[in-house]
């Protein structure tokens, strides 16, 4: 069930919706909404006439197509759920100009903490609400989904946020508009930040059952912690230690976005989840010598050169 705070409640809901990016985030909503017999138009780049979603021993089927062509829309909608990655999003520029009008509404299900200024850099005109996302959904090869647990997004509280309320509401995925929404997207970006060890190391969460590894995610998440703070996240002492148990706890096999691009040789979210934290540390006068030894590997094995 949706969860619903603050003003959230008193939006209407869109009568149209698109998924730009049906990959393991936009398919995942694509198939909470088909489920719920909502629709949405799904635009992306590789050609697909059904979405996918297996959820334990239940498949949700989403029938297509997927458009790849902006010019193929036929008038804006009310709702884009925008599910590229940040590096991405110069290219689905052209969705969002086909997509949007100025009431139109942008939910961007991205990694960071900069995803609404990332946004309205490729937007002529239209409201941008950022979004954490909380659920373990993993791409397979042949391009269906995984979904591994529950399905939760933590919105900013405001009428905008509203709108993706009414849209989720009464399907697998909750929504919950949160009055600190900084200190919530800065919390999750601990946990994508020091995901950037699966990267490196080239393992799953079970590569954190070493204590040597541990204790370096340790050291790196009480640096993010201090440049979140200095940015003004309300966030206590024990929120390392926390992110590190959650890590500890998963399934062993249990991988990451980012792991699963270094896999395949695509270019790595290091600039939004890991030197973020080195730009505003630098910013504030917080010393991150962990974590800029982290971005230049992980900046090195996204983009080389060798």
């Amino acid at each position: 069930m949706t969860t619903v705070h603050g003003e959230g409640a008193a939006a209407a809901a869109p009568s149209s919706v698109a998924v730009v990016g049906p990959g393991a985030i936009g398919t995942t909503l694509a198939a909470a909404l088909h489920e719920a017999g909502r629709g949405a138009l799904l635009c992306g780049r590789t050609p697909r006439e059904r979405l996918e979603l297996s959820v334990g021993e239940h498949r949700i089927v989403v029938p297509g197509p997927v458009l790849l062509d902006p010019a193929a829309v036929g008038e804006p909608v009310d709702l884009v759920l925008l599910a590229v990655k940040a590096i991405q999003v110069a290219a689905a520029a052209p969705w969002l100009a086909a997509l949007c009008r100025p009431d139109t509404v942008v939910c961007v299900l991205q990694n960071g903490v900069e995803q609404e200024e990332l946004v309205r850099a490729h937007l002529r005109a239209a409201r941008v609400v950022p979004a954490v996302v909380h659920f373990p959904a993993e791409a397979r090869p042949d391009g269906s989904v995984r979904l591994r647990g529950p399905a939760r997004l933590t919105l900013p509280e405001g009428p905008a946020s509203g709108v993706v309320v009414q849209a989720l509401r009464g399907t697998r995925c909750s929504v919950t508009p949160v009055a600190d929404f900084p200190s919530a997207a800065w919390r999750k970006l601990l946990q994508n930040a020091a995901g950037g060890l699966m990267a490196l190391t080239g393992r799953r969460a079970g590569v954190f059952a070493r204590d040597d590894v541990a204790a370096l995610a340790l050291a790196y998440l009480r640096e993010c912690l201090a440049v979140a703070r200095a940015e003004g996240a309300v966030l206590g002492d024990e929120v390392p230690q926390e992110v590190l148990d959650g890590f500890r706890a998963a399934p062993g096999d249990l991988g990451s976005s980012v792991l699963a691009d270094r896999a395949a040789g695509r270019p790595l979210e290091w600039e939004v989840r890991n030197g973020v934290v080195q730009r505003r540390g630098r910013l504030h006068g917080v010393p991150t010598p962990v974590g800029d030894l982290l971005v230049t590997l992980l900046a090195a094995a996204s983009d080389g050169p060798g």
